[in-house]
């Protein structure tokens, strides 16, 4: 079975950081790419971070460039979202998601949820 697993949210305070994962079972991240989306309740989910296939092309949201990075272990399988400077309006539930996507695609939409077929749970991160 394909599986997304999110984990490291929690609270903390304005400034700190946080490091996400996202463990995936039933396909490899080598083939995938994955996105990293938030969503505050009320409001649309919007993309935070992107990977291409295999740990390449990253792409970032202007709210969070230079704060967070997005990496993957692919021995591990797992997809990274590392988050500092943390601010009160990083608040939000996290959710990693993975699409099949060719390099053309990718650039171009990259942050559309649409695109995503696979998706994890969400962990929530709040920002005090």
């Amino acid at each position: 079975d394909v599986q997304l697993v999110e984990s490291g949210g929690g609270s903390v305070q304005a400034g700190g950081s946080l490091r996400l994962s996202c463990a995936a079972s039933g396909f490899s991240f080598n083939t995938y790419c994955v996105g990293w989306f938030r969503q505050v309740p009320g409001k649309e989910r919007e993309a935070v971070a992107g990977l291409y296939r295999g740990g390449g092309g990253p792409h970032y949201a202007d709210s969070v460039a230079g704060r967070f990075t997005i990496s993957q272990d692919s021995a591990k399988n797992t997809v990274y979202l590392q988050m500092n400077s943390l601010k009160s309006d990083d608040t939000a539930m996290y959710y990693c998601a993975a699409a099949f996507l060719l390099p053309n695609r990718y650039r171009n939409t990259w942050h559309m949820q649409t695109e995503y077929i696979y998706w994890g749970q969400g962990t929530q991160v709040t920002v005090s």
